[in-house]
Order: structure tokens, then C-alpha cells, then sequence
């Protein structure tokens, strides 16, 4: 008998031990959501439902009120059993309510119904069986009234910040300040606010757009933050009308600018990072070609409340803000050893720590910013939320 052929009795004998025997369940999931296939029928399949959640669409979601709107829709390959959906007191699993759905299409169910949930933290479980014993859950957590959304943002909240620097181009002539600006400005935040800071240095263009892919992976909390910095060369093209990055590996004679990062392939890829609070800071050439102009202010309307109620206020708005160090024009690097005089105003309004109540916001930045040289400009982008806000809490 040869090798191959003691081989492949081998292989077959092998996979008639795996699919002789019964298993009753498979369970694969995460701690987002969870897959169990019914392997009991002799007939198997991985066919399973797919769920859709449009309200609340991200997995953490904060309200005041006591009622919630709840839609989804699934859909299946194979007819439909039963969706269920449960409200549980997640505090102590308490079950506050449970729905089955109409299947009056067992291949398409829409659920569009309001649920009652308590002060606190709420569960959501969505759960869907096909007629192949197919089940597929998931889930959407819920945190209900202002003291419970108040203590989530002043304890349960986490600020990320993700700093770009390059001094090293391969086409471009170096610089010698970015890396030097965004290790300061990343000192400061990680030191001073709390933030949990990764610094991305002489990046190429894949390098740039798989770091970004990488963060709009990340789940985040509705009270979260994320603050992303640019520092380096950039450049205007007449023809596209467009504002580019240049990466450590762009090409001077590049005019199709497949080469480099555009404005507006940033703008969408930030936009789309589930991070309820993003703001982006360029220190490049060009960069005020980002947006519009659209200056941030704290609005007379929260003068008099407290502390903890004014970042309630701010955190339930989303946000996309920016700041570039100047608008359709150069800007300077700065010499060897000190700050670009971007950086250098930042880093004062950083130290200045929003004054005696130590929550600086975008309306103090922009004092600080004003004092360049050329002009920064302030303004929004994407999906940003009118009266919303970007706060940095001192310790």
C-alpha cells in the first residue's frame, strides 16, 4: 500500500469520526453578539439570519427618556421560526419585557415598536431562529436618565487621540518639527487629560488610510471620544480644486495624486469611524481647503449650569469638528528644536487647561489659535450635530 493511499484512508476516516457523531449546539460568537447553529436535524445547513439594527444603531446608546423606539430588520435564506426581542435590567437581569415579532413574510421581518426601559442600564436582545434551527442574537445596551448619562461621562467615558506625524519623505524635502509636535501635544493630552494616545510616524499612504480602517473597527461608548492630528506637508491642486496630505511615500510628479491623501477621502473615512465625538486637527500646508469655515463658540445657554450638566450637554450632541493651521495657503515649519507656531498655540491652550473649571472646549482653543500669523480655520464636517462639542478635561 503507498503513502498516498494510507494517506487518504487517513483523511476519510478522519472527517467520518467529525460527522458521525451528534453535536447538539455550536456556539461562535463575541460579547456583541452571539450565533448558535442547531446541528440535532440530519439535515445541516449555515444558512442563518441576518439582523439589521436601525434604532439604536450603535451598540451603546444614552436617553432620558423612559420609552424607546426600537426598529431592525432580519432577513433569512431559510423561512423564519421565530424574532423575539427582550428588554432585561442589566444591573440584575431582571426581564422587563419581551415581543415576538409577526412573521408575516418568514424570509423578511421588520420590528418597529416603542419598549418600555428603566433608570440605569438597559438590555436590549434581539434574537431570531429559522425553521433549520438557525439562531442568531444580538444585542444593544441602553443607559436611561441624566444621573446615570452624567456619571457615564465623567466616569465611564475614555478620550482616544491618534497623532500622524511625518518628518521623512522619499520625494519631498523633510521637515523637522511634526514627529517633535505631535510627541508634545501627545505627552500633554496622555499626562494631563487622560487620553489613551497613539503616535503613527513617517507613515506611507497605506499605512495612513489602514490606521484609520483600523479605528473605525473599534466599538465605542456613546460618551467617547476621539481626537486625530495631521502634521506634515501638504499641497493644493488647482485642477481637482481638492487639498491633499502628502504621505511619507507621495510623489512629486504624481498629478493624478493616486499618491497622496485627499481631503475629502479623509472627511468621509473620519465620518464614517463610529466614535460619537471626533475632532481633526491638520498642521499642513493647504489644510484649511478641508472645509468651509465654521467657527465653534459655547453657547450663553450653558453659563449657568454645573460642570457634570454641561458635558451632558455637550456629549449628547454628535461630533465633527476641525481645525487646520491655515486656509488655501503655506504654513511654517518652524526651526529645529522648536514648535511649528501651529503647535505652539495649541500646546498653550493644552496648558491653559480651560481655566478654573479645567474643561477646555473648541470656543477657548480657537482664542489661543488665533494669534498664527495666518489664519486657522475652525469649522465642521460630515455627519456633525449643530451645538455639539469637543471637550478636554483636565485631571
Amino acid at each position: 500500500m503507498t503513502y498516498r493511499m494510507l494517506k487518504n484512508i487517513f483523511a476519510i476516516t478522519l472527517l467520518s469520526i467529525l460527522f458521525i457523531g451528534r453535536v447538539s449546539a455550536q456556539i461562535v460568537g463575541d460579547k456583541t453578539n452571539q450565533i448558535v447553529l442547531d446541528f440535532e436535524n440530519e439535515s445541516i445547513t449555515t444558512s442563518l439570519p441576518s439582523i439589521e439594527w436601525i434604532y439604536p444603531a450603535m451598540e451603546f446608546t444614552n436617553t432620558q427618556e423612559n420609552r424607546v423606539n426600537v426598529k431592525a430588520k432580519i432577513t433569512s435564506g431559510v423561512p423564519l421560526k421565530s424574532v423575539m426581542l427582550r428588554v432585561l435590567n442589566r444591573k440584575d437581569g431582571t426581564a422587563l419585557g419581551t415581543r415576538a415579532a409577526d412573521i408575516d413574510d418568514p424570509f423578511n421581518v421588520e420590528i418597529d415598536l416603542s419598549m418600555y426601559v428603566v433608570k440605569g442600564e438597559n438590555y436590549l436582545e434581539l434574537t431570531a431562529e429559522n425553521e433549520e434551527g438557525g439562531i442568531v442574537k444580538d444585542n444593544r445596551s441602553i443607559r436611561v436618565g441624566l444621573d446615570a448619562i452624567s456619571d457615564a461621562v465623567m466616569i465611564d467615558r475614555k478620550d482616544y487621540a491618534l497623532l500622524f506625524a511625518t518628518n521623512r519623505y522619499d520625494n519631498w524635502n523633510d521637515l523637522v518639527n511634526p514627529i517633535f509636535d505631535a510627541e508634545a501635544i501627545g505627552k500633554i493630552l496622555e499626562e494631563e487629560y487622560g487620553f489613551i494616545v497613539e503616535i503613527v510616524k513617517d507613515e506611507e499612504q497605506n499605512e495612513v488610510m489602514t490606521k484609520l480602517r483600523e479605528y473605525g473597527q473599534r466599538k465605542y461608548k456613546p460618551q467617547d471620544q476621539l481626537f486625530i492630528f495631521f502634521a506634515g506637508h501638504g499641497v493644493y491642486d488647482e485642477v481637482f480644486g481638492e487639498g491633499f496630505v502628502v504621505a511619507s511615500n507621495s510623489k512629486v510628479n504624481d498629478v493624478s495624486k493616486n499618491s497622496y491623501i485627499s481631503h475629502n477621502r479623509i472627511r468621509s473615512n473620519i465620518n464614517n469611524i463610529p466614535c460619537e465625538h471626533i475632532f481633526l486637527s491638520m498642521d499642513v500646508c493647504f489644510g484649511g481647503t478641508f472645509d468651509p469655515l465654521l467657527a465653534s463658540s459655547r453657547s450663553a445657554l450653558y453659563d449657568d449650569i454645573d460642570d457634570k450638566a454641561y458635558l451632558v450637554k455637550k456629549l449628547s450632541k454628535k461630533t465633527r469638528k476641525y481645525l487646520t493651521s491655515g486656509g488655501k495657503e503655506y504654513v511654517s515649519d518652524g526651526v529645529r528644536g522648536s514648535h511649528s507656531p501651529f503647535a505652539k498655540n495649541f500646546l498653550e491652550a493644552l496648558k491653559s487647561y480651560g481655566g478654573s473649571d479645567r474643561i477646555l472646549v473648541l470656543d477657548e482653543i480657537k482664542s489661543f489659535m488665533d494669534r498664527s500669523k495666518t489664519t486657522p480655520r475652525f469649522g465642521e464636517f460630515g455627519s456633525d450635530e449643530k451645538g455639539s462639542d469637543f471637550v478636554f478635561v483636565a485631571k
